[in-house]
């Protein structure tokens, strides 16, 4: 029999604007947003004072001031993020090397062979959230749980400011209720089609045959079935060297023409900026490539070195999409644009899975 894992996920509460609020505490009464304030400006995160009015992560600027007329914006400082996010890390690496990040403010901690605290993950998990607390000045919620699933839930579970436990006699009653939406994986498209069957929650999940979900779903019907029985057998990941990172977009209309494509290329580095902040990626950029797929979903790629290093703008892509995109006159369908990193001086990260 395999040993139970003891798992904890340590997730940072409303990480950017808590450094925000950190450095300057007379935002914590206001209702802050951190992210672009200008007409494309989208919010990054804010603090629960401005969620109270309906402010979200991804919103845009102007829908945020309308929910929120007294909502603060404060600029991205991703330097200041960096280092308090260096400082938390290092705190988990003094209780275990088994440290997976997912981003600069969430990471898994494998603490079964542990033997401080009694070897108890919940005390554990406590300990943690009070050294970030009064060694860092920002709470965290923390969730403790047998595996890796479990434990992302459990951390979003009493947030913010909370410790969640699901023991591991707990596992089935507590997954039978869960609703599918909870589960990895499971977007819109998926909640559907498993409600059009009658699953609305894992214990139905439960009463399907793992074969019909696999026809149904694919390989993604069995884990699943897994999940809904509270099962992930996946292992807490060290390390992983993130290579390149990208966005895309396949419009509902074809763009019409060259001059379209140019004109939504500032959006999309917007989306790229978001994307290299969430991940929390330092490494040096060596490469910039663009993807557009025309109507007749012929698709091209090309890509070009970069002399520079620091981090890209909008001009930059436009040279490639004027070499890639020979016909100025063909309807697009898909365009897109990425950034390849050098290998040398590579801070090590890890993808967020199901994504």
């Amino acid at each position: 029999m395999t040993e139970q894992r003891k798992i904890i996920h340590v997730d940072c509460d409303c990480f950017y604007a808590a450094v925000e609020m950190l450095d300057d505490p007379s935002l914590r009464e206001v209702p802050i947003a951190v992210g672009g304030d200008g007409g494309r400006g989208v919010v990054t995160t804010c603090n629960y004072r401005a969620r109270a009015f309906g402010v979200r992560s991804a919103m845009p600027a102007g829908e945020a001031r309308r929910l929120c007329p007294g909502l603060v914006f404060v600029p991205l400082n991703m330097a200041r993020y960096r280092e308090v996010s260096a400082q938390i890390m290092a705190i988990f690496r003094e209780l275990t090397e088994m440290v997976e990040p997912l981003s600069l403010d969430e990471a898994f901690l494998d603490v079964s062979e542990v033997t401080s605290f009694h070897g108890s993950a919940t005390l554990m998990a406590r300990a943690l959230r009070e050294r970030v607390r009064q060694e860092v000045g920002i709470t965290v919620s923390a969730g403790v749980a047998p595996n890796k699933f479990l434990a992302k839930i459990a951390s979003d579970w009493e947030k913010p400011d909370g410790l969640f436990v699901i023991r591991p006699d707990e596992v089935l009653d507590f997954v039978r209720e869960l609703p599918v939406e909870k589960l990895f994986g499971v977007g819109v498209v998926t909640a559907r089609k498993l409600h059009d069957m009658g699953v609305a929650t894992c214990g139905d999940l439960r009463e399907q045959r793992p074969e019909c979900l696999v026809e149904r779903f694919g390989r993604q019907g069995y884990r699943l079935h897994q999940m809904a029985m509270g099962e992930d057998d996946r292992p807490v990941v060290v390390s992983r060297d993130v290579k390149s990172l990208s966005v895309e977009r396949t419009f509902s209309q074809d763009l019409p023409d060259k001059a379209a494509c140019v004109a939504v290329i500032g959006e999309l580095m917007q989306e790229l900026e978001r994307r290299l902040a969430r991940k929390g990626v330092t490494k040096p950029i060596h490469k910039l490539f663009v993807k557009v797929r025309y109507s007749d979903f012929s698709t091209h790629t090309l890509e070009r070195v970069r002399a520079q290093l620091e981090a890209p703008g909008s001009e930059d892509f436009l040279p490639l999409i004027d070499e890639l995109i020979k016909d100025p006159e063909r309807p697009v369908r898909l365009l897109g644009l990425g950034v390849r990193f050098r290998d040398d001086r590579s801070p090590i990260q890890q993808l967020r899975l199901f994504e």
